[in-house]
């Protein structure tokens, strides 16, 4: 025991100057970031690690102190991380997000984006038609919580009213709420159960079209078609926009289930799986941006008009930031700028 004790302290003498110098590398460089290394410490570090994990080599060889051998362990996974982990700073991960990742995980499922207006329109359209010849249709498309007061029995200044004035229990601050997390439920069901090859998404998206179309027949019937319009353009823009592409990340996840390509189906559902996960999390963003806008935005706001310009401003800017032509690889950022 006490020869194996000598080799072992011999060892470490012979190299514990390396280890030293990459453990306080390494302290710095996890303390700080890597732009506080100068260029040949950046040189050394990789040799360094290099050098430690040829000792960890002969120590678990010649079955050395368990000591060093944990040491060396430890020492070696923590080099590891350091040169070969991300150290990408969190703010350049969200710059990069926005800038690059998102728009164009939008951009990639644009096949996508128009099948899933498409089938919003036709739910939309569907179900206006019908409302408009036969009233008793409104109560087939609209659940009765969103339903609250606005139904055909309603007189066009009890609807009128609805629209511009918050107070009671059914007015806009409940409905308004309600229609805010039912969207969101929408959202992200449809993107959810894409996996069963796109039909629960495009259901989804289809029922809320019908919902929607049933809604703005009655205020149509009422005579209170440009006034709902107004009313429901200054968040509309943004929501419905997201259940568009919830709509439209659920059914390229669909597509790829069924028809995954010349990829292994589990590798077609992964790559699909991560580009959809980047656009359900900027949906995420645009339910918030739209609850905002629907909570304060339509209460404050009871011009027609200035609620039509917002709104088409909105889906001016959402359109420009998504489909705006540029080259991706040219926007790449720097990865290196050290740990968060």
């Amino acid at each position: 025991m006490s020869g194996i004790s000598l080799k072992s302290h011999k060892f470490r003498l012979d190299r514990e100057d390396d280890w030293k110098k990459l453990e306080l590398l390494l302290g710095r460089l996890e303390n700080r970031s890597i732009r506080s290394l100068t260029d040949a410490e950046m040189i050394a570090l990789p040799a360094l690690y290099r050098a430690t994990l040829s000792s960890l080599s002969v120590a678990r060889a010649t079955s050395l102190d368990q000591d060093v051998i944990a040491y060396l362990e430890s020492l070696s996974t923590r080099s590891y991380f350091a040169i070969y982990g991300n150290q990408t700073r969190m703010s350049t991960r969200l710059r990069h997000f926005f800038i690059i990742g998102w728009p164009q995980a939008v951009q990639n499922i644009t096949r996508e984006t128009i099948a899933s207006a498409l089938i919003m329109f036709l739910g939309a359209l569907l179900a206006y038609v019908l409302v408009r010849n036969n009233m008793d249709w409104y109560f087939s498309f609209m659940p009765e919580s969103l339903m609250g007061a606005r139904t055909p029995a309603s007189t066009a200044l009890e609807l009128r009213d609805t629209l511009y004035h918050d107070g009671d229990k059914s007015g806009l601050t409940e409905f308004a709420s309600y229609l805010f997390s039912h969207n969101s439920r929408v959202a992200i069901l449809a993107f959810a159960l894409g996996f069963a090859f796109a039909i629960p998404s495009a259901a989804l998206v289809l029922y809320n079209g019908c919902t929607l179309g049933a809604f703005v027949a009655l205020f149509v019937d009422k005579g209170l078609g440009f006034e709902l319009g107004g009313w429901l353009i200054i968040h509309g823009a943004t929501e419905l926009f997201a259940i568009v592409l919830a709509g439209a990340a659920g059914m390229k996840i669909g597509w790829t289930v069924a028809f995954p390509g010349k990829m292994s189906r589990m590798e077609a559902v992964g790559k699909a799986g991560a580009e959809a996960a980047s656009v359900l999390g900027g949906v995420v963003i645009m339910l918030f941006l739209a609850g905002l806008l629907e909570g304060f935005g339509r209460q404050l706001i009871t011009n027609d008009y200035v609620r039509y310009a917002i709104g088409l401003t909105t889906l001016g800017l959402w359109l420009a930031y998504f489909y705006m032509p540029r080259n991706f690889d040219t926007l790449e950022l720097d990865d290196t700028a050290g740990t968060s």
